[in-house]
């Protein structure tokens, strides 16, 4: 089985971020991920434009793959996210990529692009490493 395969395999109990928001994981290596989510009806506010929120999962779900595929369980302590533009194009792509990484802590940046890999939002994430005490 391939490291992508055992991550979705793992992650497919993301039931929000899997299932609700449809987002699925086409790379994951070490401390690395990308996700891909299909700009759907149900990622739209009311003003028929791509819900932040909706960014905002896409963004925190590529950092959870990141952080935690073949890691120590992580958390998140602390993320922004800074807008940038809205999406064009019917997609969205997520990456999730370690800036350091501590004893305890851990620090990601994720970027959000559209189909015409324009910036969309930009997101740094600062995790915490839980203790794997039995």
């Amino acid at each position: 089985m391939t490291d992508l395969e055992k991550a979705k395999n793992f992650f497919n109990d993301d039931k929000f971020a899997t299932q609700a928001a449809g987002i699925e994981i086409v790379e994951v290596s070490d401390k690395y991920a990308k996700c891909y989510m299909k700009i759907q009806e149900k990622h739209m506010n009311a003003a028929h434009m791509v819900m932040g929120g909706a960014i905002f999962t896409l963004a925190d779900f590529t950092y959870a793959v990141a952080s935690n595929f073949n890691q120590t369980p992580t958390v998140t302590r602390t993320s922004e996210i800074t807008y940038l533009g809205q999406p064009r194009g019917d997609s969205l792509i997520g990456e999730s990529k370690l800036i350091k990484d501590g004893r305890t802590t851990c620090t990601y940046e994720i970027t959000i692009k559209d189909d015409y890999n324009s910036m969309v939002a930009l997101v740094i994430t600062n995790g915490m490493k839980l203790n794997q005490q039995s």
